[in-house]
């Protein structure tokens, strides 16, 4: 972010640094799971370990992308969001990401891709229908500092290991439930240790990535918060797309809030049914208070 004039965040980069260290501890307890469910297949694990890195690393903008339901769009489509996009990478002195549009009536917003230079940056149809431009500058501005920081990277990679190790959760107990084991007794039962050990290991990489989005995304969220208001000098306009975000969740579906919440970590404002809390131990984001709250920190540092 050295090429940016987002205002730098030495907690976050902290924090990004011992995430990325755990998640590189969790790939070598992945390999080693997959090691013991295939028996020590050393090519068949590297092609699979390779892969994996290759997916999340190449087309991680492309997956998000593609399950959120967004699509690119062109200036002559939505020119005052690109108008928007240009104008904040022009002040932040950043490149232009790819801008997308997603058609859902869920308010949101959400960055992802490896570096600035492969970004997507993304609103939704209910976002762009309720927002003034001045808080959909103060939203955009918000996310791109995502982009600036690396800190959307980082939550990409933690999720989709998160994905995976879920995955091998769910082979391994639908191996052992098919009854794929030798035909002898002994080789029964070692397999069948091997199997839980298989099962138990990617569910506490499952639940440590689970953990570690949720710690690094709630600070995150309050970085691109400050970084946001800073960089457009209008925090005011920022609480007030919160605010009516927030306030616009209550009367969506709940269908459509649970069709959302999978990707509430990436989302500018989580999806939450009218059940939930925002206010939860593993939320994704801070509560809406805390965020005003800073905002209007913020506004009375830079009346002064």
């Amino acid at each position: 972010m050295s090429g940016t004039r987002f205002a730098p965040d030495r907690g976050l980069t902290s924090r990004m640094v011992a995430t990325m260290f755990m998640i590189g501890l969790l790939y070598v307890v992945f390999v080693g799971a997959l090691l013991v469910l295939l028996r020590g297949a050393w090519p068949l694990v590297a092609v699979i370990a390779g892969g994996i890195f290759i997916a999340q690393f190449w087309f991680s903008d492309k997956i998000a992308t593609f399950s959120m339901g967004a699509r690119e769009v062109t200036e002559q489509e939505y020119p005052e969001l690109h108008g928007a996009v240009d104008r904040l990478c022009a002040l932040a002195d950043m490149p232009k990401p790819r801008v997308a549009v997603a058609d859902s009536d869920v308010p949101n917003a959400f960055a992802t891709g490896r570096n600035a230079n492969n970004a997507v940056i993304c609103a939704t149809t209910g976002l762009l229908r309720r927002l003034e431009p001045e808080e959909l500058e103060g939203v955009l501005a918000h996310e791109l500092s995502h982009v600036a920081h690396k800190d959307v990277a980082v939550m990409t990679i933690a999720g989709f290991l998160g994905v995976m190790a879920g995955f091998l959760t769910r082979v391994g107990l639908q191996f052992g439930l098919w009854g794929g084991f030798g035909d002898r007794r002994d080789e029964r039962d070692d397999e069948g240790l091997a199997l839980l050990v298989v099962i138990a290991v990617s569910a506490v990489v499952y639940a440590v990535s689970f953990l570690l989005t949720r710690l690094l995304s709630r600070y995150r969220e309050l970085s691109a918060d400050r970084s946001a208001a800073l960089l457009t000098g209008r925090p005011s306009a920022l609480a007030s797309a919160l605010t009516k975000v927030t306030g616009a969740m209550g009367a969506i579906p709940t269908r459509d809030l649970r069709q959302a919440e999978p990707f509430n970590a990436f989302y500018f404002a989580p999806a939450f049914s009218a059940r939930q809390s925002a206010g939860n131990l593993l939320s994704t984001h801070p509560t809406l208070e805390q965020r005003l709250d800073q905002l209007g920190r913020i506004s009375a540092e830079l009346g002064r």
